[in-house]
């Protein structure tokens, strides 16, 4: 769970976050997502992504995204568009449980995979250059982060279920055609 307060941080003001995301709204990718959600049944309303202050340990929340972690628009465009196929996830699977680690992994997956946080230029960025395989190297880093995050998984538990359910949950490129 996220824990919100709403005083300012280490990131941008929770306003200027704000303003950052209405911006997020407009782009083409967040109005894709946006739209198929709204078709598979999912009301999306005008406050559906809201800025806040978020504590470090962050697992199964996606409506927040947290104004202490994000600095320039690139960042919280990104933190949209993970949300929002996080969001995507829990629309389409009426049985999407948070507390089960191969749910929780499958869905950090698709987002790693989709969203292009692991685009090389961000690996590069975040200090890591490989060649070949950067972007599975970082979705399996990020997928372990987040779900050893979730109280109800250790980090076995979180590394077998990303193992069990990688190729499937790799390969789901919904509402995709194909990975962006």
């Amino acid at each position: 769970m996220v824990e919100v307060s709403y005083k300012k941080s280490e990131g941008c003001a929770i306003k200027e976050c704000q303003d950052m995301i209405q911006k997020s709204l407009r782009t083409p990718m967040v109005k894709f997502l946006m739209e198929h959600m709204e078709k598979t049944g999912c009301k999306v309303g005008d406050n559906f992504i809201k800025a806040g202050i978020c504590n470090r340990k962050i697992g199964g929340q996606y409506i927040v995204v947290c104004s202490d972690q994000v600095r320039i628009q690139d960042d919280v465009n990104q933190e949209v568009i993970r949300h929002l196929i996080h969001a995507y996830d829990e629309c389409r699977a009426s049985n999407l449980d948070w507390r089960n680690c191969a749910h929780h992994a499958c869905s950090e997956i698709r987002a790693g995979h989709l969203s292009g946080d692991c685009h090389y230029k961000r690996e590069f960025l975040r200090g890591f250059m490989k060649i070949r395989g950067h972007e599975q190297d970082c979705v399996r880093r990020r997928v372990m982060k987040s779900v050893m995050a979730n109280p109800f998984c250790s980090k076995t538990a979180a590394k077998d279920a990303m193992e069990a359910v990688w190729d499937i949950c790799y390969n789901d490129t919904k509402p995709f055609d194909r990975a962006p």
